[in-house]
C-alpha cells in the first residue's frame, strides 16, 4: 500500500505573528509541523508499519522553510517526501491549494507509481478552514470519508468513525481514496535520534507549479478569496478589583449577572 499524507509548515502560535504587505501570512517566521497533521502522519505510519511493502511519503506546499514539516515527518518515520516550492503560490486560498495538492498526487502517481490512500490531518491550525482535503478528493474523483476518529482498512475498503455529540457513525469509501483524521485516532510518537538520523538520507522531491502542470493562476494571482483588512488582537486590559467589605458574594453575583454568565 502507498499512502500520502500532507503535511504543512505553519507559524509558531506561541509566537508573534506578523503579515506581508498583501495582508497573507508570513510564512519566513518562525514555524512548525502543524500539530493536527501530526495525527495524520501517525495513522499513514501505523498502517504501513504492518506491511512492510508499504510506504509513506509526506507533501508539503509553502516556501523555502516548509521543508521543515516534511523533514519533521521524515524523522517520524515517512519513507518519502514532496515539497512543492514555488513563489506563485504565496497568497493562495483553500480552492488553490486544494488544485496543487491533487495535481501533487497524480505527480506523485506519475513518478511513483498508484496512491492507494490519502490522509489528512482536520484542519491546518492556522487556517483552520477544514475544507481542502474534501476539494481534494473531489478535484481527484475519489471518494472522501473526513473527520474520523477511528480508521480501518482492508485490501479495498477504508472505514472510519466519525463521532457526534449524541452519536457515532461509521462511514466506508472504496480504495483509492482520501480520509481526514482527529486528533483523537492515535497519540503521535516521537522521533528517536536513531529516526533523526535516517531522515537525513531519505530522498525528498522538488516540484514548481510548472513540474505539476499548473501556472500561476492556481497561487495567489487566482485567489478567490482576498483579504482586506486585518488588525491586531486587542490587548489585555486591567482586571477589576473589589473589596470585600461583608458583601463581596453579593458584589460577585451582581458582576456575574451584568456579564450574563448567570
Amino acid at each position: 500500500m502507498r499512502i500520502v499524507t500532507f503535511v504543512k509548515y505553519v507559524p509558531d502560535a506561541a509566537g508573534d505573528r506578523s503579515f506581508e504587505s498583501d495582508n497573507t501570512v508570513d510564512r519566513e517566521t518562525d514555524g512548525l509541523l502543524s500539530e493536527l497533521d501530526e495525527y495524520a502522519i501517525e495513522e499513514a505510519l501505523n498502517l504501513t508499519d504492518k506491511d512492510k511493502g508499504s510506504e509513506t511519503i509526506a507533501v508539503t506546499v509553502g516556501p523555502d522553510d516548509a521543508k521543515d514539516a516534511v523533514r519533521k515527518a521524515l524523522q517520524m518515520g515517512a519513507d518519502k517526501g514532496v515539497h512543492v516550492n514555488d513563489d506563485a503560490i504565496s497568497g493562495a486560498d483553500a480552492v488553490g491549494t486544494a488544485k496543487i495538492l491533487a495535481a501533487t498526487v497524480k505527480k506523485v502517481e506519475e513518478d511513483e507509481g498508484p496512491i492507494d490512500l490519502i490522509i489528512t490531518g482536520l484542519a491546518s491550525t492556522d487556517g483552520q478552514m477544514s475544507v481542502v482535503p474534501a476539494m481534494v478528493a473531489e478535484l481527484l474523483g475519489r471518494p472522501a470519508a473526513t473527520q474520523g476518529s477511528s480508521l480501518e482498512v482492508t485490501d479495498t475498503t477504508a472505514t472510519i468513525r466519525r463521532d457526534g455529540d449524541t452519536a457515532s457513525q461509521y462511514v466506508e469509501v472504496a480504495l483509492p481514496a482520501l480520509v481526514s483524521v482527529t486528533d483523537q485516532i492515535n497519540e503521535p510518537r516521537y522521533p528517536s535520534f536513531k529516526g533523526i538520523m535516517k531522515a537525513k538520507k531519505k530522498p525528498v522531491a522538488q516540484y514548481d507549479l510548472g513540474d505539476l502542470g499548473l501556472d500561476a493562476s492556481a497561487g495567489g494571482a487566482g485567489a478567490l478569496t482576498q483579504i482586506i483588512e486585518l488588525a491586531p488582537a486587542p490587548g489585555r486590559t486591567a482586571g477589576e478589583v473589589v473589596t470585600d467589605e461583608g458583601d463581596g458574594g453579593q458584589k460577585l453575583v451582581d458582576w456575574l449577572a451584568s456579564k450574563k454568565l448567570v
